[in-house]
């Protein structure tokens, strides 16, 4: 199994900036796929970005693209997620997971992402 720990999280006005970071401990972090996904009130849980288990390949929700930036560090153990130009409606609990993945390069929102962090509350004000 793996831990993860998010944190980061806070207040911050509408186009400010953020930068998440997630620690794993337990088995090889570098065998697993990382992902970050949000949850705002009343709403479903939603993919954000991921990033491959070498960091070569990413992903990202439209809604992320080219406002964040998904990177890691598995010498370190950790995932990060810089949050530039954020908006109200980033406002939700932020969760980093980690799928066990076969490949070097696989990333995305559809794997079996079975280890989850306990979140982090980003709260945007306009």
């Amino acid at each position: 199994q793996v831990q993860l720990v998010e944190s980061g999280g806070g207040l911050v006005q509408a186009g400010g900036s953020l930068r998440l970071s997630c620690v794993a401990s337990g088995r090889t972090f570098s065998w697993y796929t990382m992902g970050w996904f949000r949850q705002a009130p009343g709403k479903e849980r939603e993919f954000v970005a991921a990033i491959s288990r070498s960091g070569g390949n990413t992903d990202y929700a439209d809604s992320a693209k080219g406002r964040f930036t998904i990177s890691r560090d598995n010498a370190k153990n950790t995932v990060y997620l810089q949050m530039n130009s954020l908006k109200p409606e980033d406002t939700a609990v932020y969760y980093c997971a980690g799928a066990l993945t076969a490949r070097q390069w696989e990333v995305g929102p559809d794997y079996e992402y079975n280890y989850w962090g306990q979140g982090t509350q980003v709260t945007v004000s306009s």
